[in-house]
């Protein structure tokens, strides 16, 4: 499922980026490997440039979604993990580690506003224990419903002083990690109005959506090209979904689809947006925009107009 992460024997941890298979391969991007001294996190270029080298197997083309991409064989995954059961353990762990008592406090702030935590789990560096001093924590809800109710909850809480807003300096550091093609107040005036992402004890959590019901019909798609537009969004129900989705009035396509976090949630129903992307057209005729075909997403966003 989209947001575990599964481990070869190589020592190789990739990250799931969509649920199901692909002709028995998991499609995920490579961003941890195991050194003699514990897990190495890599960057985009790292991760490509290791497996060109290394592990060429692992590079794959998806007919389907007509990119080259990262992909592991089911029969090539060592381990598997898995959010909510990490979660647990975390839940039911004694620990002098500060990142582990944080997740801890945060849990229990969800669950006494009623999130039933067996719906939750935990991604990112928390997930396969290779977490430091300085670690975000990474929190997957698989309820559609308890997601939505919880953003607002997190309002509530930072009213109460219970979280902190992040802070010009938590947002100058998010952006730098974004790399996207907004400038910084278009970045933060967009991600403000989510509640996706707040502050406890100094330390920084986000929310992340994946619907465990949810996975892309075997649709194959063909790249038409670069795209640049204006529209409406008319339909953000699957917004916050990853991939998000945006459904658009536009004779040019009838939806926007984003594969990076970045404009996850961006828009709301009845917004105009430019939106900058790839077009795609399905083996069924629909066309699509895609943000997030490289995982920069360079030269591609959507942002609203007239903020």
């Amino acid at each position: 499922m989209a947001k575990d992460f599964v481990e070869t024997a190589e020592g190789l941890v990739f990250a799931v980026v969509e649920n199901g298979t692909e002709r028995g391969r998991v499609l995920a991007f490579l961003r941890y490997w195991k050194t003699p001294s514990g897990w190495q996190k890599l960057s985009t270029q790292e991760a490509n440039d290791y497996l060109q080298t290394y592990n060429p197997d692992y590079l794959c083309y998806s007919s389907n979604k007509d990119a080259h991409l990262h992909a592991v064989a089911i029969d090539r995954i060592t381990r598997h993990y898995l959010p909510e059961q990490i979660l647990q353990n975390i839940l039911q762990t004694e620990s002098d580690v500060q990142v582990i008592q944080d997740c801890q406090q945060l849990c229990l702030l969800f669950s006494n506003a009623g999130l039933d935590l067996q719906n939750v789990g935990v991604t990112g560096s928390l997930l396969i224990n290779a977490q430091k001093n300085s670690s975000d924590i990474d929190v997957v809800i698989y309820d559609r419903s308890e997601f939505f109710r919880l953003r607002g909850q997190i309002k509530k809480l930072i009213d109460k002083d219970l979280l902190k807003e992040l802070s010009k300096v938590d947002w100058q550091a998010s952006y730098q990690r974004r790399s996207c093609e907004l400038s910084f107040s278009e970045y933060v005036w967009h991600e403000q109005r989510k509640y996706n992402k707040a502050v406890i004890n100094g330390r920084k959590f986000d929310l992340n959506f994946v619907d465990p019901s949810g996975s892309e019909e075997n649709t194959t798609y063909t790249k038409l090209g670069p795209i640049r537009i204006q529209t409406l969004i008319n339909d953000d129900a699957k917004g916050f979904d990853y991939p998000a989705v945006f459904g658009i009035d536009s004779p040019e396509a009838h939806s926007v689809v984003s594969y990076t976090a970045t404009y996850t949630g961006q828009a709301f129903a009845g917004e105009r947006v430019e939106i900058a992307g790839l077009l795609e057209r399905a083996d069924h005729g629909q066309c699509r925009i895609v943000v997030g075909s490289s995982r920069e997403a360079a030269g591609e966003y959507i942002k609203v107009l007239s903020q």
